[in-house]
């Protein structure tokens, strides 16, 4: 039987990368998806599109997670389509390196908004929303969040924020039943990480030399942990942070 037969799943910026793997993944498990993204509506409609095509269930909905009313409407429309909802993914994010000399203000809330914030108030929908019943909550943390490269200044305090927020939500929300957990990937092969340059870089190279694996990730390899740690198998599981990053410390 499917591990996630009959659970409705929320996955935030889900158009592409590691939230559409996480969506597919899920789907795959048996459950429901909502598909969240902010501007990207056709990489949306296509993850949810390879969903339905394979049987699945999933709609598309858009909104920015770093604002409130985005994300209560978020979860009415989950609850509209498909009843309360039982797993949250926060898996939107933003991120840019740059020198210490180039930093700004608006960088740095425009990387906090999205990537702190925006872990917060999901989490707040989803922890009104869950019910007596209980469900998981997984953020997605990184690798930088305790090793931090020269030039992510930003980005890894956001990431460090997320592992405590995690901490701290899996004690506060425990007696509820609510699991928060975090995934702290390594680099992974992604749209993003295209378009940053780093794919064929000498930052890729000397990450795939670092990682006892010998690649960067796939999408695929974070999915099938996050699959994980949705289902009850993973039901004693709580503020944990899960490195999947193929041994790169």
């Amino acid at each position: 039987m499917s591990r996630l037969q009959g659970k409705t799943a929320v996955v935030t910026g889900a158009s592409k990368g590691i939230g559409a793997g996480i969506a597919r993944a899920l789907a795959a498990e048996g459950a429901s998806v909502v598909v969240n993204y902010a501007g990207d509506r056709v990489g949306a409609d296509k993850v949810a599109a390879d969903i339905v095509a394979k049987g699945g269930k999933a709609i598309v909905v858009q909104g920015d997670v770093a604002v409130a009313s985005d994300v209560k409407r978020l979860f009415r429309e989950t609850r509209q389509a498909f009843g309360a909802p039982d797993i949250l993914v926060n898996n939107a994010g933003i991120f840019r390196f740059m020198p210490l000399e180039d930093l700004t203000e608006d960088e740095f809330h425009r990387q906090f908004n999205v990537n702190v914030l925006g872990t917060v108030l999901a989490s707040q929908e989803a922890a009104k929303n869950f019910g007596n019943k209980g469900g998981s909550i997984i953020n997605l943390s990184s690798v930088v969040s305790v090793n931090p490269p020269p030039g992510s200044t930003i980005y890894s305090a956001t990431k460090a924020a997320v592992d405590n927020v995690t901490l701290s939500l899996a004690a506060e929300l425990g007696p509820r039943g609510i699991r928060v957990n975090a995934i702290a990937p390594g680099p992974v092969d992604t749209e993003g990480f295209n378009t940053a340059g780093f794919a064929g870089s000498d930052f890729e190279k000397a990450a795939v030399a670092r990682t006892p694996l010998g690649r960067v990730g796939q999408a695929r390899d974070i999915a099938a942990v996050a699959v994980f740690l949705a289902s009850d198998e993973s039901g004693w599981l709580t503020g944990e942070r899960l490195q999947a990053s193929g041994g790169l410390r």
